[in-house]
Formats: structure tokens, C-alpha cells, sequence
């Protein structure tokens, strides 16, 4: 259902719609691992009728990752024992504030990987979110409830973050439209982190007009008429299928990317993968200091690694992130001197299986996302179909995300995914 039928019911009706679909399109296993909490119907029926008739998004309802506070609802942000060592909300998070103004209705939050620090939508506690009409495929992470969510019709739209990745390479994974913003914005500042440096709220949507409808509900965008000027950036590691679908679908909006270009974002974007994974092992360290010894038996042994990998950064790690940091966010500035933006796949493969998510298949995500997260850029995603009925996407990625290009994809409509 799109925002306009969910809006065409009442508010009992969209209750109870929200209630079907989260039941009958879910496996009660997939229920406990998409939902950390749901609303009562009665609560979400008055949510529904109090809800401001004349917002842009009035009446649609939406999931929010377990990473935003919602003021009465715990947050776990995919832990067992988060409100042990933070204070409950007491009130919205600013993001969930900022849907509120625009009218959408929250009715509920979902599962993610554990405090975020992880790609393939794992979760020892709840239980791993597979891909839609594909079980044995995962959704990728670490915004996967979510994800999930949409991609099963359960809600039009969901919020997830994305630090490395975690939106990116769900929606490629679940052939869904999405939108992360900028790193250090009111958004996220007030959500539980990963990486400060590189966290970015964002969210999902199934269709191109639901997604412009709430870019423009919640950012606004510029949308003038001037031409823009972008290309598509064929990186190295994609599997063949991809490749092909990826090259074929970025053909209808970007040319292929000039030789020297080329070679210049190829070996600017060298390391990057080591870059993410040294600034995002002190900062999450950083948060988990306090508590994460005493927690240590409550911590997945996966996650309790990567945080743990923090005690293994050497001062010289540190400076050669900095410095590739730097000209990392050099090159973008360079690129965007010529261009209004650059297009690249959003994941290598279609939706891995939870064995095929090796730790070279994470590099190989990492090698594609990690240049815009290091940049602190925002990205639009869109989804491109394979052969096999699976799905890819690509990445847009923008100097600011009031971009023009945001308008003039997104009216393209479906067609262009």
C-alpha cells in the first residue's frame, strides 16, 4: 500500500491494517525478529485520528529503528541490556518529533543488529531478519528490521541509520527506495551511536514517489530546472550480474564515468575500508567504555570482537586514517567542483545468505560504501532488479541533500529502478 491508501482509511481501519499485515505477512520467528515493540491497537487507532490531517505525510504509519528514543518505549538498539546502563526516553527522539510535525504515525520500533556494529542483519538475541519472499537470504543490516518491515508491506515507510552502509545495502538487498542524510545533525545526534563521525539517520520506502514525498516532507529539496551533471563509477568486486544490471540502470540518468575520473576516484578511494573500520572501532569503543566490561557476557561474541578491536588501533592506524580522511574529503570536493553527483552500485551482490556473509564479502560492501560514509555525504538509493528475481541498487551520491538531483530522479517514478 502507498501513502495514499494508507491515508484513504480511517483510523480504526488503518489500525487494524497495520495489525493484519504485521501478523499474516510475518512467520511468528520473523515477527520476534522484525518488531521490538508494537503498539496496541486502540493506542495506534488514536494515534491514527489525532494525527494532523493537513501534514503531507497525515496517517501513514512507520516503524522506527531501535536506535531513536521514542519517550515510553525502552530502546534496546538490538542489545539485551541497554536501559541497564542509559536512562529511558523521556521524550521523542528529534527525528521521531519531526515525523510527528509532518503527520506519520509511529507504530512501533524494530530489531536491528546489535548496537548497530554489523551488516548482515544477525542477531543472536531475536533472531536474524531474512529477506522477504526469500528466507534463506538475509536483508542485509544493521538497519534490517526495518527494512524487513517495508519490504513485507507491513508500513510504507521505516527509519533506519546508516553508518557504513545500513541503509544503503538494504534497500539494495530488499529492492527498496532509500535516503540517509548527513552525519552529525539533530537527527542523529540524539540516537544511540555507533560511529559519530560516520552516522547518519535515514529511511526506506517501497516506491520512488513515497520516498520524494517524505525527502520533501522532512529536508525540502531544491527543484530547479538546471542541468545536472553526474556519472556512474564502475568499481572493481562486483559479481557479473550486477555489474551488467547496475551499468544498464545508471545508463537511463549518468554517462560512464571519463578515464581520468576514473582512475581518480579508484585510487582516492583505496583504504577506505580500513579507514571506516579504525575510526569506528575507537568511537564505538568510545561509547561502550563505560559498561562494556562489566557487560562483556551480555555482548555477541561477533560484536564483542569488533568492539573490542579498539585496544588493537595503533597511533600510526590513527594518523593514516586521518590523512586518508582528509584527502578523502579532498577528492570529494574536487569531484564536486565538476559534478552534481556520481552514481555507483549500492551492494556487489544481490542479498547474501547468512553463510555467504563472509568477512571478504563485508570488505567487498565496505569497498563501495565506506568513500561516501568517510565523506559524510548523503545518498540516495534505488533498487535495481536482477534476472533472478533478487535485487542490487545504486548509490547517488550527493554533495547536500537538498540536491536538485534528488527531485528529478525521484519524479522519474519507479521506472527508474
Amino acid at each position: 500500500m502507498t501513502f495514499r491508501e494508507w491515508q484513504e482509511l480511517s483510523p480504526a481501519e488503518a489500525a487494524r491494517e497495520f495489525r493484519r499485515r504485521a501478523e499474516s505477512r510475518l512467520t511468528p520467528e520473523q515477527q520476534r525478529a522484525v518488531f521490538a515493540v508494537r503498539r496496541s491497537g486502540d493506542e495506534l487507532g488514536a494515534a491514527f485520528a489525532a494525527a494532523p490531517a493537513s501534514a503531507p505525510l497525515a496517517r501513514v504509519p512507520y516503524l522506527a529503528k531501535d536506535l531513536f528514543d521514542v519517550a515510553g518505549m525502552p530502546t534496546l538498539a538490538g542489545s539485551t541490556f541497554l536501559p541497564e546502563v542509559r536512562p529511558p526516553p523521556t521524550r521523542d527522539g528529534a527525528i521521531v518529533t519531526a515525523l510527528a510535525k509532518a503527520g506519520a504515525v509511529l507504530a512501533g520500533k524494530t530489531h536491528m543488529h546489535e548496537f548497530a556494529y554489523g551488516i548482515t542483519g544477525e542477531n543472536p538475541h531475536y533472531g536474524d531478519c531474512e529477506r522477504p519472499g526469500f528466507p534463506l537470504r538475509t536483508t542485509g543490516g544493521s538497519s534490517s528490521g526495518s527494512a524487513a518491515a517495508v519490504a513485507a508491506g507491513i508500513v510504507p515507510l521505516a527509519l533506519g541509520s546508516d553508518t557504513g552502509g545500513s541503509v544503503r545495502v538494504p534497500a539494495a538487498f530488499c529492492g527498496l527506495y532509500g535516503f540517509r542524510v548527513t552525519p552529525r545533525d539533530a537527527w542523529i545526534s540524539d540516537a544511540v551511536p555507533l560511529s559519530r563521525s560516520y552516522d547518519t539517520a535515514g529511511w526506506f520506502t517501497a516506491n520512488a514517489a513515497d520516498l520524494r514525498t517524505t525527502i520533501h516532507a522532512l529536508v525540502g529539496f531544491d527543484c530547479s530546472a538546471r542541468p545536472l551533471r553526474g556519472c556512474y563509477l564502475e568499481m572493481p568486486g562486483l559479481d557479473p550480474e550486477v555489474a551488467a544490471a547496475c551499468q544498464r540502470a545508471a545508463l537511463a540518468f549518468a554517462s560512464p564515468a571519463e578515464a581520468a575520473v576514473r582512475k581518480a576516484l579508484h585510487r582516492g578511494f583505496e583504504r577506505s575500508a580500513d579507514t571506516y573500520n579504525t575510526v569506528v572501532s575507537l568511537e564505538a569503543w568510545e561509547f561502550h567504555r563505560p559498561w562494556a566490561e562489566r557487560y562483556r557476557d551480555c555482548y555477541s561474541p561477533g560484536v564483542w570482537q569488533r568492539l573490542n578491536r579498539a585496544h588493537s588501533v595503533t597511533p600510526e592506524m590513527t594518523r593514516v586514517a586521518a590523512t586518508h580522511t582528509a584527502a578523502i574529503h579532498a577528492l570529494w570536493a574536487d569531484y564536486f567542483h565538476g559534478h552534481d553527483y556520481l552514481v555507483m552500485a549500492a551492494s556487489p551482490a544481490a542479498a547474501f545468505t547468512r553463510e555467504e556473509f563472509t568477512l571478504e564479502n563485508r570488505l567487498r560492501v565496505l569497498g563501495l560504501t565506506a568513500p561516501a560514509s568517510i565523506g559524510g555525504l548523503p545518498v540516495l538509493t534505488i533498487p535495481v532488479p536482477l534476472a533472478s528475481g533478487l535485487t542490487t541498487g545504486l548509490q547517488i551520491i550527493l554533495p547536500e541533500a537538498t540536491s536538485p538531483v534528488v527531485n528529478w530522479i525521484l519524479t522519474r517514478g519507479d521506472a527508474v529502478g
